[in-house]
């Protein structure tokens, strides 16, 4: 089965770093105003996720979830969680304190990908 969340090395070093301080996480990604499209890190239920938002996988033993709209818009790409010098847009994101950003990467699937995605799970 071809995994539709991926993240580098960078990204999963800042999560075991965001870890030892605050606990279990969890990452939501909205296509909303205020967060424009960057994905946000929590500790693990501090984001309520809404009705049939999408779990796209886990990076790290970390949930990641998407908006439903947004994974309409990108269900056919992979993507790759990384990570940034800087401060990123809305702020609400556990790794903004130390001059950091999450950000993802996307490529779309080869049609062989598409044909043997991992499933998805909806939140209810």
């Amino acid at each position: 089965m071809v995994k539709r969340l991926d993240s580098t090395e960078k990204a999963k070093a800042l999560i075991q770093e965001l870890k030892t301080q605050h606990g279990e996480l969890m990452f939501y990604q909205a296509g909303g105003c205020c967060e424009g499209t960057q994905p946000q890190c929590f500790q693990k239920g501090g984001f309520y996720v809404r009705m049939n938002d999408i779990l796209l996988g886990t990076i790290a033993d970390c949930e990641f979830w998407v908006d439903k709209d947004l994974f309409e818009y990108w269900k056919f790409s992979h993507f790759t969680l990384d990570v940034l010098d800087g401060f990123g847009v809305g702020g609400f994101s556990l790794e903004t304190p130390l001059g950091k950003t999450f950000k993802i990467h996307y490529r779309l699937f080869t049609e062989e990908e598409l044909n043997n995605l991992e499933p998805i799970t909806t939140a209810k």
